[in-house]
């Protein structure tokens, strides 16, 4: 696999764990070792020369300056030689016990410039460097030279040693994005783990929250007419409905590539989905279990060629705490290039396909796709088209496609031009939340298209896969569009457990979102978020809890729900980065938090693979089998923990802790209270769903 490995050395800690790790891997792989040092001769010559000024008077006679600079420059080209030769004879040693061939490489120069030259030169296949040099102290991360040289370096793979225990046991954790980087990263690690006898897992991160934050953040400095372009309805529309598990089906699917790309060299990779900020969710996913080694593309999917390096590599180069291979290795798949799906379409729902603006049919396809593999067509005509269609985006939309794509095609938009376009974006995301409820309350005969969508979406069924956490509504999946689990992977999102959360919490307080839905918050939820550190980490968390919440068809956050998001927010570690991380949290906050029961999912699905954090209490309930059967009919997760403790709150007030089938029933009785008892206090959500049966007579 690799023929030479390049080892610079400097005899520091890390430097010789480098030369053993270099040794353990050529005896495997039959390489030559090439051994390195540069030492900086004309350096300490230039140096010399600027503190001559200061020598005592009897020695700037010029025969005697001459004199001294031919004895400093023989002592210090000897001795830094000197110096060199006893480093290679390390590695000289080292090779010699594993019978292994070595080349000595004595360099001069300034060191990063030299060894990035000698590097590119010769085209070693593997470098291996030490993370941190002679120069180390207490708080470095990454040594200036290695920063260096890895910034430089574009044909060889850069292994850089993290760890000074020896590379042996443990797992490869591979990241992949897509790019031809990462995709030879994977190559390498299986490699790795076949010869070593090492287990490989490959893992991928999405972002589907951060156009969410960007978006509030964008829409806070925008005027009317200018909001009106970047039309904020309509892009969180196909952001909930297409793009977002459209990213997840991509992402997904360079897993499954990834597990397809193993199998084909005979062995197997464990594969993680992770949502979230891709350097944050890496890192804490191998904080969590410390891998041998981390592998990664040298620039990722969005980079271009010319970069030196990816901001994803170059932060977890900084902060992972394992040993980090970068790969300047490209591979790009077969299957990549093969379709994504395999569906059948008629040629009259093609033909319609035809007629959707060439900026918004690739999505709108992918949606379809992904509609039909939910709910298990195998060929896509007129009619299942039209389901689609009208289950995807409310009436409306497809118009306002249409007039979105002539506007950007458009040379320039005028005043007309721009409230006609926001007349279309109101037919498609529905009126205001005043209109919508003066239309319900009057018991008008008829509503406006929007209205009658919003309420079609308020009283639908919601689907959680409990393998990547993909949300289907309407009818029951028969197959996840995104992870390809089974239908009866999908859980059933009872709703009513959470509005009796909130009705319990208390107090409510209505926000509107930057594209005008209300969204409502109880005290407990508002107060708890204030544990997360004011900032980005903040405004993130609670994008997060919001972005998530919605895709549930949600409007009221409540601390059972939004607990196990802000723990995760509130105890990120970013000291590296600021040197107060308490700024701006609440003690009260946290006060609340710790005691909240969200103890459940957050909505971040890992495969199925939770991580818990090793703590179990000692219950003082006892549940029966017919009880626990209950409850576990709810969805695992946060709303199996909030539908226990609306019973557990039932059994303390009848005063038992034997909890029976019964007790059980009237626990989730009480949440209908619950429910009955929002209707008085007038909760919105629950007027608009008790009121939805007049609206559809």
């Amino acid at each position: 696999m690799y023929k030479t490995i390049y080892i610079p050395v400097d005899n520091s800690d890390h430097s010789n764990t480098a030369v053993d790790v270099g040794v353990h891997m050529a005896k495997t792989f039959g390489s030559k070792i090439v051994g390195s040092h540069v030492y900086a001769a004309k350096m300490h010559d230039k140096r010399f020369k600027q503190m001559e000024a200061g020598l005592p008077e009897e020695y700037h006679d010029e025969k005697e300056l001459d004199r001294q600079r031919q004895i400093h420059d023989s002592l210090i080209t000897r001795g830094l030689q000197i110096i060199t030769d006893s480093y290679l004879d390390y590695v000289d040693k080292k090779c010699n016990e594993a019978n292994l061939p070595i080349e000595r490489r004595s360099l001069e120069g300034r060191n990063w410039k030299v060894l990035a030259e000698d590097i590119n030169t010769n085209a070693y296949d593997l470098v291996i460097m030490g993370a941190l040099g002679v120069g180390a102290v207490k708080d470095s991360v990454i040594g200036s030279n290695t920063e260096r040289v890895v910034r430089r370096v574009r044909n060889s793979d850069m292994l850089i040693i993290k760890n000074t225990q020896p590379m042996t046991g443990g797992k490869i954790v591979v990241a992949v994005d897509g790019s031809p980087y990462s995709f030879g990263g994977l190559m390498t690690g299986l490699a790795l783990g076949k010869a070593f006898n090492m287990p490989v897992e490959a893992i991928s991160a999405f972002d589907p929250y951060f156009h969410y934050a960007a978006f509030h953040s964008i829409s806070g400095v925008l005027n009317e007419e200018a909001g009106k372009v970047f039309r904020f309805k309509e892009q969180e529309k196909l952001h909930e409905d297409i793009i977002d598990s459209g990213l997840a089906k991509i992402y997904q699917s360079h897993l499954d590539i990834s597990r397809e790309i193993a199998q084909a060299e005979q062995t197997d990779v464990k594969t993680t989905l992770l949502d979230g900020k891709a350097f944050e969710k890496i890192i804490q996913y191998v904080r969590k279990d410390i891998p041998a080694l981390l592998i990664m593309g040298r620039i990722g999917v969005h980079s271009d060629e010319d970069m030196d390096i990816g901001s994803n590599t170059e932060n977890l180069l900084r902060s992972a705490p394992c040993n980090v291979l970068i790969s300047n290795r490209k591979y790009v798949p077969p299957i990549d290039t093969q379709a994504e799906y395999t569906i059948a379409w008629t040629e009259e729902a093609l033909r319609r396909m035809e007629r959707i603006p060439v900026f918004a049919r690739g999505v709108a396809k992918t949606a379809v796709h992904r509609y039909a593999i939910e709910k298990g067509h195998t060929i896509i005509s007129n009619t299942v088209l039209d389901t689609a269609i009208g289950h995807i985006l409310p009436k409306g939309a497809m118009d306002a496609m249409r007039t979105l794509g002539g506007s950007l095609d458009a040379a320039g938009i005028d005043r007309d031009k721009m409230q006609a376009d926001e007349a279309v974006a109101k037919d498609l995301m529905g009126s205001t939340l005043s209109g919508m409820m003066t239309e319900i309350v009057e018991e008008k005969p008829t509503v406006s298209a929007g209205t009658q969508a919003y309420l079609d979406r308020m009283i639908q069924n919601y689907f959680v896969c409990d393998s990547c956490g993909y949300i289907g509504k309407g009818e029951t999946p028969v197959k996840c569009p995104v992870c390809g689990a089974g239908g009866d992977r999908f859980k059933l999102v009872d709703k009513t457990i959470f509005e009796a959360a909130a009705n319990a919490e208390g107090a409510i307080e209505t926000d509107l979102s930057y594209d005008d839905v209300p969204m409502q918050w109880t005290k407990d939820a508002k107060e708890a978020i204030r544990a997360v550190p004011a900032g980005f980490q903040r405004r993130r968390a609670k994008a997060k809890i919001e972005k998530t919440s919605r895709k549930l068809g949600m409007t009221t956050i409540t601390l059972e729900y939004a607990a196990p998001m802000i723990k995760e927010a509130a105890s990120e570690d970013y000291q590296p980065i600021f040197a107060n991380k308490g700024a701006g949290t609440s003690a009260e906050a946290e006060v609340k938090l710790a005691a909240a029961n969200g103890n459940g999912t957050n909505g971040t699905h890992e495969n199925g693979n939770g991580h818990g954090n090793g703590h179990t209490e000692t219950s003082p309930y006892t549940w029966t089998a017919e009880a626990q059967a209950r409850l576990d009919r709810a969805p695992e997760g946060f709303m199996r923990e909030c539908t226990k403790a609306l019973i557990i709150k039932h059994a303390d007030k009848i005063g038992v802790t034997h909890i029976t089938i019964e007790v059980a029933h009237e626990g989730i009785e009480q949440a209908k209270d619950y429910m009955t008892d929002a209707m008085k206090t007038g909760n919105l959500k629950d007027m608009i769903a008790n009121l939805t049966g007049k609206v559809s007579s």
